[in-house]
């Protein structure tokens, strides 16, 4: 019997791809805090002031509208400059094993600080959500949003030191079924670093059910602070439906949130990207 099982599980083992054994080791500790990345020389200002754009951006694992094994993180890079945001999360953020890390060439080029958390184990390396900002970032935190064996997720909640107290900024992609992501919503509003103070809260929200109990469950905390009940479309980019990407401030408002349509941008992911600027009370 032993004979039999050693041919399947040897196969089993090289259909799992070179990488099978780092991504089962790291896999027991996702998710987790991956990468923190400084630009070379001292910020010239420590923190967001009481006016600043942000943009969230899932960049489909930098393959482009075509998906599958396609992959050019540049496509996706460029459209991030064409935002100008001060803040930028990004989902769906892929650091491979070998090879360019191309978080860390975006982040040098910017000159922006990084942080990475990975959700889970891609065969080509870590998978997950990002945040990148003009300012240095004080502190960042790994949220496991997972709830069940379908669908690994998570968020990333980071720090920045404003002028006037700390701002939170918490980046994220949530399930496709609506129960789940109630919990993950649940899940996030409760967390220590969300709960209390300016926060912003961006990504791919899935919330393709305009009365989902997800999205009431963020409408409620936040929508009033949105002033803009008119989402933005952002998936697929052939032809925007459904508005995935979404925004969301306390202690602060919104304005001006759009979707950031450009020949470069319908090339770049599946989604397009949604920016807006944030304003912060008594600003």
């Amino acid at each position: 019997m032993p004979e039999l099982t050693r041919p399947r599980a040897l196969a089993r083992r090289l259909a799992a791809g070179r990488y099978a054994d780092l991504r089962e080791r790291l896999g027991a500790h996702v998710p987790y805090l991956s990468e923190l990345h400084t630009p070379e020389g001292p910020p010239d200002v420590t923190g967001p002031g009481g006016r600043f754009r942000v943009a969230t951006y899932n960049v489909h694992r930098w393959a482009g509208v075509r998906g599958g094994r396609f992959y050019d993180p540049a496509r996706a890079a460029a459209v991030v400059d064409e935002l100008d945001a001060d803040v930028i999360a990004l989902q769906e953020a892929l650091r491979p094993f070998e090879g360019d890390d191309p978080l860390a060439a975006l982040a040098d080029r910017l000159g922006f600080y990084l942080a990475f958390v990975c959700t889970r184990l891609h065969r080509r390396g870590e998978l997950g959500n990002a945040v990148l900002a003009r300012w240095p970032i004080t502190a960042a935190f790994a949220i496991n949003l997972t709830f069940g064996r379908i669908e690994q997720r998570s968020a990333i909640a980071v720090q920045l030191h404003g002028q006037k107290g700390p701002v939170t900024v918490a980046a994220t992609h949530l399930s496709l079924v609506d129960r789940t992501r109630t919990r993950q919503v649940q899940t996030l509003l409760s967390h220590p670093q969300i709960a209390t103070g300016p926060v912003v809260l961006l990504g791919d929200m899935n919330a393709w059910r305009q009365r989902g109990r997800a999205a009431q469950s963020l409408d409620r905390e936040f929508l009033r602070r949105h002033h803009n009940e008119a989402w933005p479309a952002s998936w697929p980019t052939v032809r925007p439906v459904l508005a995935l990407d979404r925004a969301y401030v306390r202690g602060a408002n919104l304005v001006g949130l759009r979707a950031h349509e450009s020949a470069t941008a319908r090339r770049g992911s599946d989604h397009l990207p949604v920016y807006g600027t944030v304003v912060l009370d008594d600003a």
